[in-house]
């Protein structure tokens, strides 16, 4: 490094970030007592035994509950049930592809406690993507929605997968509330016949109740040892697994609660879970944080239509709860919402950007503003995050959770200094250890400890970042950048636009590329020019899109994240 590269990485080492850290925020990272994850939720178990810890709520406000010993006893059983009936070994690997459910927790606790690593997949994959996920990691078994039970032979044909456990959504229940979700799924026809043979989740739970005695405690995994393969969402190409271990996801959990520790009573708590727990945002932030403190969580499996979750906000006072932008301002524009909003205590937006109109808006209905953070799969997630007992700066991702360095570097590794727009890397325990079986991968994005995220951000002056847009998704006009967040931030703000996607197609005369919106509106008298205008308002003029797109949807990732390769995709099968 020359002086100048020097200077800056010394303004970003020195951590100018931890002055502006909330009240009671600990500024240096405070590792948890456990070896692993297994080890921890059977510690758990113990401190909060007859604590309600998760409550399944459907849709039509039928529930069933779990007491924390509850949770721990099942999950005892389907870890026996794995190692014993099924004989996979420490190490090994096992899928989950369930939605929000009580079956989530148990499968996922018990593969912990068997030694074994955790694989999640999105259940609304296609047989295709999820036979690639199968095959990639190498998973010896899979837990099941039964709703998606029709695409088994096609999803594991080919793959390591030796046995099946199939779970439905009333697991759990008091026995004639789960009879009659169960009757009305039959009736209506909504469960598939199995396309392969699987296990009921009922029927490996009592298989491995008598092997339960056998169960190492503790458990034989070290801090070093895988925990989880979490697929990347594969907004820049094919999914990739990021290695996690359990130090990596145990320090991510104290680094969290370090930060939200000032807003959360332990055992008093009520969280609901919309976002998919198959997801790391949900998986820290919801499933292991608030279990973390003895917290009952309200899980919803799904958020849409966001009438979805109303029965779990009248049937239950929440108080806190966790959404990405889409979610927010979906609810916000439900009647029911607006007429009766939940007292909450604190609110934590990611996944994707936070427009500032919406955040506003949450403001003014629950009183609360979301506190907007960052992460990624590769970091267990959360890097960042704005201050929930301090200042939250709207536009920002916040500050690093401690034990975190953050640099903007250059193209060749260099910090740049603060105040300049550049790729943001991260260092701290909760970075992963590359991708499964992508050594050159790997290689490419971590260096001397850090990983160089793809995103472009910058730094202020009191610490906080702002992302400027994804590396991979800038649009070249004429030589100018052009970040689509902003310019979707500020389409978002006409109030006949309810959605805007932005992405860059090329410019045959320039070689450059010309800036394309895509809207969603309810107002079909809106036109392109109206668009355009009120873009031009508001943006400089290479900014501003030169064509506009009406669409009824926009594609999504599980969590609400605007799919803009999807969009260019459609583009390349219109020049095609």
């Amino acid at each position: 490094m020359n002086d100048t590269t020097q200077d800056a990485a010394a303004a970003y080492d020195s951590q100018p970030w931890l002055a502006s850290y909330g009240e009671g925020v600990a500024t240096e990272f405070q590792p948890l007592p456990d070896r692993n994850l297994g080890d921890l939720v059977r510690r758990l178990a113990r401190d909060y035994s007859d604590r309600t810890a998760f409550v399944t709520c459907l849709d039509s406000g039928l529930h069933g509950a779990l007491t924390f010993a509850e949770t721990d006893r099942y999950a005892d059983e389907f870890a026996a049930y794995l190692r014993f009936e099924l004989g996979l070994e420490p190490g090994e690997r096992v899928a989950v592809q369930l939605p929000n459910c009580s079956a989530y927790p148990v499968a996922a606790f018990g593969i912990f406690k068997a030694g074994l690593v955790l694989v999640n997949v999105n259940p609304l994959y296609t047989p295709r993507e999820t036979n690639h996920q199968l095959s990639d990691s190498g998973a010896r078994a899979l837990v099941v929605f039964n709703l998606f039970g029709g695409n088994l032979r096609d999803a594991i044909a080919g793959t390591d997968v030796e046995n099946v456990v199939m779970a439905g959504p009333a697991e759990f229940f008091p026995t004639l509330r789960r009879l009659l979700v169960n009757t009305v799924m039959k009736l209506k026809k909504m469960v598939p016949e199995p396309t392969a043979e699987t296990t009921p989740l009922p029927d490996a739970l009592q298989a491995g109740r008598p092997h339960v005695g056998r169960l190492e405690d503790p458990v034989p995994r070290s801090p070093d040892d895988l925990a989880a393969l979490q697929y990347t969402g594969g907004t820049t190409g094919p999914a990739k697994g990021a290695m996690l271990t359990h130090a990596n996801l145990l320090a991510n959990l104290a680094q969290t609660q370090a930060v939200s520790a000032p807003v959360i009573e332990p055992g008093r708590e009520t969280v609901l879970t919309a976002l998919p727990l198959y997801h790391i945002f949900a998986f820290t932030n919801n499933l292991m944080g608030f279990y973390y403190n003895g917290c009952r969580n309200v899980l919803c499996p799904s958020p849409r239509p966001p009438s979805n979750l109303r029965k779990a906000f009248e049937k239950f006072e929440i108080t806190q709860f966790a959404g990405v932008n889409v979610l927010f301002h979906a609810l916000a524009n439900e009647d029911w919402f607006r007429n009766n909003p939940p007292p909450l205590r604190q609110t934590v937006a990611g996944g994707t950007a936070l427009h500032g109109a919406v955040a506003e808006e949450w403001k003014k209905l629950v009183g609360d503003i979301p506190c907007e953070g960052y992460g990624l799969s590769e970091t267990s997630p959360v890097v960042t995050v704005n201050q929930p007992s301090g200042r939250i700066k709207l536009g920002t991702i916040g500050l690093p959770v401690p034990g975190t360095i953050v640099r903007i570097i250059d193209e060749d590794w260099n910090p740049v200094p603060p105040g300049e727009v550049g790729e943001l890397a991260v260092k701290g325990p909760q970075v992963f250890q590359g991708y499964w079986n992508k050594p050159e991968e790997t290689a490419a994005v971590l260096r001397d400890g850090f990983f160089r995220t793809g995103d472009m951000a910058v730094m202020d002056d009191e610490g906080y970042f702002r992302i400027v847009d994804r590396k991979k998704d800038m649009i070249d006009v004429s030589g100018f950048n052009v970040y689509p967040n902003e310019v979707e931030e500020v389409l978002s703000e006409h109030p006949d636009i309810d959605e805007a996607a932005v992405i860059g197609i090329p410019n045959e005369d320039t070689g450059g590329e010309t800036v394309r919106a895509y809207v969603v509106t309810r107002n079909r008298e809106l036109t392109e020019a109206d668009v355009i205008e009120f873009a031009r308002k508001n943006l400089t003029a290479y900014k501003v899109p030169k064509e506009v797109r009406f669409t009824d949807d926009l594609p999504k990732s599980a969590v609400g994240k605007i799919l803009r390769k999807d969009l260019r995709s459609r583009v390349l099968g219109e020049q095609g």
